[in-house]
């Protein structure tokens, strides 16, 4: 689901488009209330399962898919026709940029459903496919209110990046009983010239909590592989990892740099290029650095979604080529 097709924003609008964004923070205020206190339980050892916490964990799942939905149905979809189930290829849009912001989200909402139906007491293997299911069900929903609205469509580009989140997590749990190769994501306030300010803010947002969410020109969205779990025999920290990110800037339209003002003039901006940026990095698995405490060890499986700020090089589409000393 990207910004409809003849998008015109206003305050209102804007306000409401974060609420397809919202999953992962809502599900780790979930996660940070289930799991406190839950690792080493005594459910956990025993693996066997434990009756209040599961009906817990699957009321709360539950209440979250339907209140997504109730949610999303009257503050988003509401405004635009309702027509029969239909696909849409939106696959060139944002520079493929939302793409990976879904492979990132239904990565990370598995990771964290998995911890809360293990904290319940389900065995690690059926807790694994419980947690890649509830999210991969969970985005389903969301693409088919897209389906059967007319601004949207049902995207199998969605589909297939959901999937290969889902995927990925389940595929390394059960195959490597570990997540080496993690997706997280960073990000950067946007530079823009004043001229075109009023339209990031109607497209992106105002305010930098929405833009965090929005901002596809300011998101960077990483694959972070965790170097000793690939080389056990080596003296590589545990915690460190190598880090590869893909990012986008001089988008002001979904498809291309059009769009009309509140006069309903078109304006036309093919002088800004929109440009793909591929980087380099260092990074740090927060999950692998020891801890006796309970709660910095939830902290950091929570905040492990989110890229570390570290040296970083970077080349883009135009072969520009640039060192950080420190890039987020």
């Amino acid at each position: 689901m990207g910004l409809p097709r003849n998008w015109n924003l206003n305050r209102k609008t804007a306000l409401l488009a974060k609420g397809k964004k919202l999953a992962l923070p809502l599900l780790l205020l979930l996660f940070n209330f289930l799991h406190s206190n839950a690792q080493d339980s005594p459910a956990i050892k025993k693996s066997g399962i434990n009756t209040p916490k599961l009906i817990v964990v699957g009321t709360a799942h539950a209440a979250f898919w339907v209140g997504t939905y109730v949610a999303l149905d009257k503050a988003w979809y509401r405004d635009y026709p309702k027509t029969d189930f239909h696909f849409f290829n939106d696959n060139s849009e944002w520079n493929q940029m939302d793409k990976m912001g879904h492979m990132w989200t239904s990565y990370n909402i598995s990771r964290i459903s998995q911890r809360t139906w293990k904290w319940a007491g389900i065995n690690q293997k059926t807790s694994v496919w419980m947690g890649g299911m509830s999210a991969l069900a969970y985005q389903s929903i969301i693409e088919i209110q897209d389906a059967y609205s007319e601004q949207w469509g049902f995207s199998w580009g969605d589909m297939v990046a959901n999937g290969i989140g889902v995927g990925s997590f389940i595929a390394q749990e059960l195959g490597w009983k570990e997540q080496r190769i993690m997706f997280k994501m960073s990000y950067h306030p946007g530079d823009y010239p004043d001229e075109l300010q009023q339209r990031v803010d109607q497209l992106y947002g105002p305010s930098w909590t929405e833009k965090i969410l929005k901002d596809y020109n300011s998101q960077t969205h990483w694959i972070s592989f965790n170097i000793h779990s690939f080389f056990k025999e080596s003296k590589i920290p545990k915690w460190l990892n190598l880090a590869v990110g893909y990012g986008a800037e001089g988008m002001y339209g979904g498809f291309e740099n059009k769009w009309e003002d509140e006069s309903g003039t078109e304006i036309l901006r093919k002088d800004i290029p929109r440009i793909r940026q591929f980087y380099l990095a260092a990074d740090i698995d927060l999950t692998r650095i020891k801890t006796k405490s309970k709660f910095l060890r939830s902290v950091f499986y929570l905040v492990n979604c989110i890229k570390v700020p570290a040296p970083t090089i970077m080349f883009d589409s135009q072969g520009k080529f640039k060192a950080y000393a420190l890039y987020f």
